[in-house]
């Protein structure tokens, strides 16, 4: 059993929807769902004093706002989608279409058809996470959507530059400065002036997240958001300052964020303690951090790391660090995770800004069963079958006919039969119609 050298002071209450939450959302939603636009701007209104002829941006609207986003800042956004993009491609091309030729004649096959419009929220809020603009837009744009639509919600009653920017270069076909539950309705119910998509993705706060829960079934989501999570695995070869920056980077994300640290070596546990709380009073976030790392930061020591690794996948973290001597050794050794940052040269800013790889991951557990957001959430697996030789057509039949009178499925079996008696020369002792000839016998 792990020795506790920091405990959690809360237990984590984000598993499921409170209450209030879930009643708000659904009435938002009814009422978007009755009156649409109308609807959409009420809300706007009340909660981010933001109304406007069309919360849809123009071509000449985007083009002045990007325009006066400073070069620098341009560039940085087009390297990270580009690695975005890289990543995203070589995913979808790990996808491939088959057809397979099973039995004489019996042709199955695979195709991996994109959705054709999907909905991309970019929050806004305490922090505007332009990087879900790559994440959200740039994956689906390479899976091969048609139509993105982004929203992000209004910054001090204006666009915001900075995301407006990141979603007009990622490729979104429509941009709408609108925020919260009534951004996420609309856009998965359609309104006068919003097409439907058929998919949404993106984070967002408690009321964002419960807005896609309940219209999940509708449309497609991509993940069930809670809070962000941190977990690093470290042996006695780790630095605990760098763990103690890296645990307080994933904190500063809200107050119940989870920042757990499991390690074989008691000194850097302890150590690592004392740094979070050397460098909680100089971070500009320190509050937020601080108040996370207090209520839901822990520190276990285990013995060794198969037990380390064991630890860790009982806690299924969003991001898992691996700060051992072999760091590799995580990638057989781990199972439940929603990424791995192997190595103390990599860390989960990286993954959340600028390294390439998706970091819309599983938090609450989900680890266990999902991986995260990639270019196949876009995708429809579907499948189509051919029967060119007719008899193979009347053997599969005669054993569908057989197999469905198992489950009393008459239906099912005469179309089995009709197949097995055209071909194959069955009788159809059902029916008096002579399926070859296609007469009625006299």
């Amino acid at each position: 059993m792990p020795v506790v050298l920091k405990p959690a002071t809360s237990k984590n209450s984000a598993r499921s929807s409170r209450p209030d939450t879930v009643d708000t959302v659904a009435e938002i939603i009814a009422d978007v769902r009755a009156h649409g636009d109308e609807a959409v701007r009420r809300y706007s209104t009340k909660f981010d004093a933001w109304d406007r002829a069309s919360y849809r941006l123009g071509p000449d609207e985007i083009r002045a706002i990007v325009s006066g986003v400073p070069a620098t800042v341009l560039d940085d956004l087009r390297f990270v989608q580009r690695q975005v993009q890289n990543f995203a491609q070589a995913q979808r091309d790990s996808v491939h279409d088959f057809e397979i030729e099973t039995l004489p004649g019996v042709f199955l096959g695979q195709r991996n058809v994109p959705v054709t419009a999907a909905g991309a929220y970019v929050p806004g809020g305490r922090y505007p996470l332009t990087a879900s603009a790559h994440m959200t837009i740039v994956t689906a744009k390479v899976a091969g959507v048609e139509r993105v639509a982004a929203t992000t919600p209004p910054n001090e009653g204006a666009p915001p530059p900075i995301s407006v920017a990141a979603m007009h270069l990622a490729g979104a076909e429509e941009i709408y400065v609108l925020g919260g539950v009534q951004a996420v309705a609309a856009l998965a119910l359609g309104t006068e002036t919003i097409d439907p998509v058929n998919m949404l993705a993106g984070p967002g706060n408690a009321y964002v997240a419960e807005a896609k829960r309940q219209l999940f079934g509708e449309v497609g989501i991509d993940l069930f958001a809670g809070p962000t999570e941190v977990l690093i695995v470290a042996d006695e070869t780790a630095d605990p300052f760098t763990i103690a920056v890296d645990l307080l980077s994933q904190a500063e994300h809200g107050p119940d964020s989870p920042a757990v640290l499991v390690t074989t070596s008691r000194e850097v546990g302890l150590r690592a303690i004392e740094y979070v709380e050397a460098l909680l009073p100089g971070l500009p976030t320190g509050e937020v951090a601080g108040a996370a790392w207090r209520d839901h930061g822990e520190v276990l020591l285990v013995e060794n790391q198969e037990e380390a690794f064991a630890v860790a996948d009982t806690y299924a973290s969003e991001h898992v660090q691996i700060f051992t001597a072999q760091p590799r050794d995580a990638l057989t050794g781990m199972r439940d995770y929603g990424a791995l940052f192997l190595g103390q040269d990599t860390c989960v800013a990286y993954g959340d800004k600028v390294i390439g790889t998706n970091h819309v991951l599983p938090t609450l557990g989900a680890a266990r069963y999902t991986g995260g957001l990639w270019v196949g959430k876009y995708l429809k697996t579907v499948t189509y079958q051919e029967i060119r030789d007719t008899d193979s057509s009347a053997m599969l039949g005669e054993i569908c006919g057989r197999t469905s009178r198992l489950e009393s499925f008459e239906g099912h079996g005469r179309s089995g039969d009709l197949r097995a008696a055209r071909h194959g020369g069955a009788s159809l002792p059902w029916t008096d119609h002579d399926v070859r000839l296609g007469d009625t016998r006299s």
